[in-house]
């Protein structure tokens, strides 16, 4: 087998756990960061690094068989593709994959209900409107490229370093209550495996949700993390009485479960952690800290 070159642009949390699994396959692995800091650490694990935006990116896009792009858009739309869009589109003939890692914001609020990939896309936030118009855009491109791009709507993110255990011990995790409401999630192993399996076989245009078995409350998530640290559960606040960011808040105003069929019936994608049960116990274990 030909050596694969997967480039990151925008190696973070989801990217790394991507990355890590090329890794394990002999892939070569180019990342991008925005500071000196964080590139020695994607040295040290292997990853080739880039500062970008500053670093040329040009000679990694030539070389790159499998492009990964986790860049958020904002108001004045995608930033890869305002920079980067001629040069990938230069790339395309070489490129065998591209992934674009979007939200499940797109969908908006649905009371509760389910959505799948068909769902109308009827985002209720300004984060929600700038996915829907960067994946249009990144859509637009591929088409006039021709390289197989792949949208991966992505559920609320956890794993090791990043999940409700270092709250719930400070003391200031609260369960915030407000009936009806539930979340999807993922591990954020599973967004790599995810990845990997569509790496492996790419399929051009195709969207996958990328979430777990089981939408829930988020207080209940609260509550499972304090009963696996065996501390008493946070108390419970009325979301109209809870003091919250803006930001915090505006995740309360979609409340959805989404399925995830279609990335096990594509992909045959098996979930290492197909609820939060798991998920959190796995983090539980695998932290000094829990965090």
């Amino acid at each position: 087998m030909m050596s694969k070159t997967l480039l990151c642009i925008g190696h973070g949390y989801s990217a790394q756990a991507f990355g890590r699994l090329a890794q394990d396959r002999g892939w070569r692995v180019i990342g991008t960061t925005r500071s000196e800091d964080k590139a020695q650490a994607l040295a040290q694990a292997g990853v080739e690094p880039l500062v970008w935006p500053g670093q040329d990116i040009g000679a990694a896009l030539g070389a790159t068989s499998h492009l990964l792009t986790s860049v958020a858009p904002g108001e004045d739309g995608d930033p890869v593709l305002a920079a980067l869009g001629t040069e990938i589109e230069a790339a395309a003939p070489h490129l065998e994959w591209v992934g674009y890692l979007s939200t499940t914001g797109v969908y908006g609020d649905h009371g509760g209900d389910w959505v799948d990939e068909t769902t109308p896309l009827a985002p209720s936030t300004d984060r929600g409107r700038h996915r829907v118009a960067a994946e249009a855009a990144w859509h637009k491109l591929a088409e006039r490229a021709g390289f197989p791009l792949h949208i991966f709507r992505l559920a609320g993110i956890y794993g090791p370093g990043r999940g409700p255990f270092s709250k719930v011990k400070s003391g200031k995790a609260r369960r915030i209550i407000k009936p009806g409401q539930v979340f999807s999630r993922i591990h954020v192993e599973d967004i790599g495996q995810v990845l990997m399996a569509s790496a492996l076989s790419p399929r051009g245009g195709a969207i996958y949700n990328v979430c777990d078995d089981d939408p829930a409350p988020p207080q209940d998530v609260i509550a499972y993390a304090a009963d696996l640290l065996g501390v008493p559960r946070p108390p419970e606040v009325m979301f109209d009485a809870a003091d919250m960011s803006p930001m915090a808040r505006s995740f309360y105003a979609e409340s959805k479960r989404v399925r995830n069929d279609r990335l096990k019936s594509d992909l045959g994608v098996r979930l290492r952690f197909p609820s939060y049960r798991e998920g959190l116990a796995a983090v539980l274990d695998e932290t000094d800290t829990g965090s």
